[in-house]
């Protein structure tokens, strides 16, 4: 995987006039490395329907967006009928799939650990699924009940209810919120919702070559490193001590 020089971003003083309380992260290829697994197991899933898809396919159509929006899509642009048990037998392998294999993307715990401000997850996952890939990855114990998912709102990614939602939820006004995404309609979700954003491109499903266009630029990292390198006001100056230690 290619390094971002964040030492050249490619926006400057990403968080120029932000007093951001609140980072929401997306789950899914920002908080665990899922996408791979996900995408193996869906076009499985679609190939025995006589539907085949490539990576590329899968990055264009399916990155982050709720399952129903996945299976319209597939019968609009296929002509096909799914079987009725199609979205359950998917999420059933895919759960099996992340017992065996699911972990946390490198360095996120790092980030985490030292955050300084409140953290959530908003994601375009079911909640069952969210709740146990956290579970999984170690992360659940960062977030709480903190978790939204695109079940809660009328429209999913790339519509802003889901960012608006957790925001308020959180009790923190839009212009304070940083989202940390992924995939173009979580880019998009979250400048409607006019929150800074920032596109990892770390998961390994993505590279630097996958770094959004548009105008104004985003800021773009690879590495969860390079985070409080961006931005160094949002770092706690110690990750607190788990429970029963310390004086």
């Amino acid at each position: 995987m290619q390094t971002i020089d964040t030492s050249t971003p490619r926006v400057r003083d990403p968080l120029a006039g932000r007093d951001i309380a609140l980072v929401i992260f997306d789950c899914d290829g920002v908080l665990v490395d899922s996408e791979p697994i996900s995408e193996r197991v869906l076009l499985a899933a679609l190939k025995e329907a006589g539907v085949a898809v490539d990576h590329a396919y899968f990055k264009a159509h399916f990155l982050g967006r709720s399952f129903p929006r996945v299976a319209q899509s597939i019968r609009d642009d296929f002509r096909v009928a799914l079987p009725e048990s199609f979205e359950s037998d998917y999420r059933e392998r895919l759960l099996l799939a992340f017992e065996a294999e699911l972990k946390p993307v490198a360095g996120v715990v790092e980030v985490l650990d030292r955050l300084a401000v409140a953290a959530c997850v908003a994601t375009s996952s079911s909640p069952p699924r969210a709740r146990r890939s956290l579970q999984l990855a170690g992360l659940d114990r960062y977030f709480g009940e903190a978790v939204f998912t695109a079940s809660q709102v009328a429209r999913g990614k790339p519509a802003p209810d889901l960012f608006l939602h957790a925001a308020a939820e959180c009790g923190v006004a839009p212009e304070r919120c940083l989202v940390i995404e992924d995939s173009l309609p979580g880019l998009e979700a979250a400048r409607a919702a006019r929150m800074a954003v920032w596109h990892f491109v770390g998961g390994s499903h993505l590279d630097a070559g996958d770094a959004a266009p548009g105008e104004p630029p985003l800021p773009v990292f690879d590495r969860w490193s390079a985070f409080f390198e961006m931005a160094p006001a949002l770092r706690r100056a110690t990750a607190p001590q788990p429970a029963g230690q310390g004086s």
